[in-house]
């Protein structure tokens, strides 16, 4: 595993909390045509088991650009395919009927011409389903913003996590179909940590990934000392440690005319 690539056992470490909006989104979805259904962004195969026992006679085929995160989808045996690739610009070699893709599109770019283009791989009546956190303005993601600004302000990023307002998401989707979008705020308990405040342990995996990375490991440490002091003050810890963590994402399906 590169330094660049996912950590998957550090992932899991909320696994349960991660996979509830998975669940939610995968109930949402409908009816579908015939054909496969594609995890588009499986990470580490969480949500392999469930599709598959939901669509138990569909071809499941997992794309993601993560070796690390793939080898541990592979061990989950649910997909009948597993591809190493760009999101952006995989094509699939047969149109399915759902393209599933929980807490991915976040990391692309352009979503007015990404999302155009995933529907034109679809089969006719097909659903793409997407899940992206919608927590921009919350002190979590500030925070690092804010840390980092101060301590690094002229050091590049490499990438950001960009997500468009819900108005301009169904300005984007409506002509393209019939689209579905809305909202829910998980509160999440996270439990009592050793080393760290439980809302940098959950954040530093995924949103915080573009700082960290451009840092070396002492500047990492400055980096979480200062969001750690700022997570203690817009999260306070309850008496056993833990944190009540509110976590807004956003939905939307898409179903191909």
């Amino acid at each position: 595993m590169t330094r660049e690539d996912w950590n998957p056992d550090q992932y899991a470490q909320f696994a349960g909390v991660r996979l509830q909006p998975a669940i939610d989104l995968m109930n949402a979805v409908g009816s579908l045509p015939e054909g496969g259904i594609v995890d588009l962004g499986c990470g580490a195969g969480v949500m392999g088991e469930a599709l598959s026992a939901r669509y138990p006679s569909r071809r499941l085929i997992g794309v993601d650009s993560s070796p690390a995160m793939l080898e541990k989808a592979k061990e989950t045996g649910a997909y009948a395919v597993l591809e190493k690739a760009d999101i952006a610009t995989w094509q699939p070699d047969r149109r399915p009927a759902l393209m599933f893709s929980n807490a991915v599109l976040q990391w692309l770019p352009d979503h007015p011409r990404l999302i155009p283009r995933l529907l034109a791989g679809l089969a006719p009546g097909g659903v793409l389903a997407v899940q992206v956190p919608y927590q921009q303005a919350a002190p979590s993601s500030t925070g690092w913003r804010d840390a980092f600004a101060g301590l690094f302000k002229d050091r590049p990023l490499a990438r950001r996590s960009e997500v468009m307002a819900p108005e301009e998401y169904f300005e984007l989707l409506s002509p393209l179909g019939e689209a579905r979008l809305w909202e829910t705020e998980y509160h999440q308990h996270l439990p009592a940590a050793e080393h760290g405040h439980p809302v940098r342990l959950f954040t530093e995996s995924t949103f915080a990934r573009p700082y960290l990375e451009v840092l070396d490991e002492v500047e990492r440490l400055h980096l979480t000392a200062a969001y750690e002091e700022r997570m203690r003050q817009a999260y306070p810890l309850r008496s056993d440690g833990s944190v009540l963590f509110p976590f807004r994402r956003l939905f939307f399906t898409l179903r191909k005319p």
